[in-house]
């Protein structure tokens, strides 16, 4: 790649209004789809028709098919969504016709800290407002097909009760789209027989509901109607689960996600296709976006970019062992990004961290610290270790930043490839879009070419715990496993009941390979603590859970919302 020279980069925002976006119908006519197959959101945003796409092309041969990842997650931000859309743009630049697949993002972290899902710098997909905000309405759906199934719930308990639930068993609560911790435990049925049973529950946000899951699952619709069917929403009296199909409520819940299930296009900076459909959340559910959305992108292009969210063993173990299983997918590269500060960070004592300010810190580690990323290095090694054990082959790329001096890159490089890495490759995408990535793309390039050994990292048939073990040990280093009482009761309960076969879906903190966010780089010498287990029978996964694991996010002292605002000619403005 010949050397990129620094230019100013205006705002996220400032680029995305700025830029002049061609009319969906021209980014469907690159993509390979045909006028019925579309159903337009006005000029720049359309739903696809998957069921005409995949019938149409049943006999094409699948893409490539790339997954990104990243190192664990620093509250700085690695750019894993700027390197998926960076990649996809370099590998239309380098020649090759490539699709891109992302998550639709929620509107609590857009409105808290996080900030939105789509990219960065001249690294983004538009419009961004549109898909920052709103959007097509999936999540919405998803929220009221959610809360149907909890006012039928509740209003079954109120009109006496037919299906014998004991209340103290339900584990469905209800669900908003916004950060709010107020509402994290609550009583509901208050005020006199006329408003329902008196009980304690409490609100997930919205992307946490296992109806997200489903969705980001379901192959088509009939298998959507089914799986919204199999949702268990807690046990009788004796024991035996009550599900959706028992409170003949899943019907309504399909007919309320039909039009959710089809796939949203948009584009790229650079005027190429972009496929934005779910968002379950990472640390909770599996963390991908949907199997639909892939397999249409799958018989357009000849590669495909899919994002994993948070790191390997994160959303990318959980892809390989859920989304694969159920999509049959058989990925042919993984590429995992990193950055040296977030290394840098890996490498520091949590104290000090813990010490300094988010602004302070990215200050600080603009600095020469050697010693830090050495010592911070180990844990991109463990992530590249983690993928191999798939069988895929990995490129690293990393997130080049202007204050990032050479000889740092280089250390990485050599260490990333010595940890099994074909290749470890600098980019610069969100300064200079696709030619940013024109080194990366050549090296997935290659390897895709190579043969392909994926395999899972467990078999269907292993028992509860052994699945949890090889996770805990083959993907965090963990020394072994601990299970609570309540663990041990949910194993012999989902064992007699049949629901040992399902893959396993672990919740746990994405800042650390481990189940403690305060150990970073590679921890060693730890055993994992499982405090309890349950089932997502409709999503088809069981989730352990490590540690406390929040459904319901809280916003900070200085959210993001504050700085959003509209003018009187309509344009948005604070919004990144």
């Amino acid at each position: 790649m010949a050397k990129l020279e620094p230019r100013h980069v205006p705002s996220d925002l400032e680029i995305a209004q700025n830029h002049k976006m061609k009319h969906i119908r021209e980014i469907a006519e690159k993509a390979g789809l045909l006028e019925d197959e579309l159903e337009y959101y006005g000029n720049y945003k359309a739903k696809v028709d998957y069921a005409k796409v995949l019938a149409r092309l049943k006999d094409k041969p699948d893409a490539k098919l790339i997954d990104v990842t990243a190192c664990t997650p620093t509250p700085l931000g690695e750019g894993k969504t700027v390197t998926s859309i960076g990649l996809n743009e370099g590998l239309n630049y380098i020649g090759k016709r490539s699709m891109l697949c992302l998550r639709e993002p929620s509107l609590g972290p857009v409105f808290g800290i996080k900030g939105g899902a789509a990219g960065g710098g001249y690294s983004q997909v538009v419009p961004m407002e549109d898909l920052n905000l709103h959007f097509t309405g999936d999540i919405h759906a998803v929220s009221i097909a959610h809360n149907l199934c909890a006012a039928a719930l509740d209003s079954s308990l109120m009109h006496g009760n037919p299906l014998n639930i004991d209340p103290l068993t339900i584990q469905w609560r209800r669900v908003v789209d916004v950060n709010d911790r107020a509402l994290r435990q609550i009583v509901i049925g208050l005020g006199g027989k006329l408003n329902g049973i008196p009980r304690e529950s409490g609100y997930d946000i919205a992307v946490a509901s296992e109806v997200m899951a489903i969705l980001a699952l379901a192959t088509d619709l009939k298998d959507l109607r089914e799986r919204l069917g199999r949702i268990v929403l807690g046990y009788t009296y004796d024991g035996k689960p009550v599900t959706t199909e028992d409170l003949r409520v899943a019907g309504a819940m399909a007919a309320l996600m039909k039009d959710a299930l089809k796939p949203n296009l948009i584009q790229s900076l650079e005027g190429n296709p972009a496929f934005i459909h779910a968002g379950p959340f990472a640390n909770i559910a599996h963390g991908n976006n949907s199997i639909i959305a892939d397999k249409v992108a799958l018989k357009l292009g000849d590669y495909v970019v899919t994002e994993s969210g948070f790191a390997s063993d994160m959303g990318a173990e959980k892809f390989m062992d859920i989304p694969c299983r159920y999509g049959g997918f058989r990925p042919n590269c993984v590429v995992i990004t990193c950055t040296v500060r977030a290394l840098k960070m890996h490498g520091m004592p949590y104290e000090k961290i813990a010490s300094m300010t988010p602004k302070q810190l990215a200050e600080f580690l603009k600095g020469e610290h050697y010693d830090y990323l050495e010592k911070g290095i180990e844990n991109l090694e463990a992530h590249i270790e983690n993928m191999r054990k798939f069988g895929v082959p990995v490129v690293n790329t990393i997130n080049k930043f202007v204050f990032d001096r050479d000889d740092e890159v280089k250390m990485i490089q050599k260490r990333a490839e010595g940890a099994g890495a074909r290749a470890s490759v600098p980019i610069e995408v969100w300064m200079h879009g696709g030619a940013g990535a024109e080194d990366a793309a050549h090296e997935v390039v290659k390897a895709c070419e190579e043969p392909s050994e994926f395999k899972f990292l467990y078999p269907d048939d292993w028992s509860i715990k052994q699945k949890i073990e090889v996770i805990a040990k083959e993907m965090y280093g963990a020394d072994g496993v601990d299970y609570m009482p309540a663990a041990e009761a949910k194993i012999k309960q989902y064992t007699e009941l049949g629901y040992d076969k399902l893959p396993i879906c672990m919740a746990k903190t994405h800042l650390s390979l481990s189940h403690d966010p305060t150990l970073k780089g590679r921890p060693k010498g730890f055993r994992v603590p499982i405090r309890d287990i349950r089932a997502s029978l409709g999503a088809g996964f069981l989730y352990p859970l490590l540690g406390e694991m929040r459904t319901m996010p809280g916003l900070s002292a200085d959210p993001a919302y504050r700085y959003v605002d509209v003018d009187e000619n309509g344009k948005i403005k604070g919004l990144f």
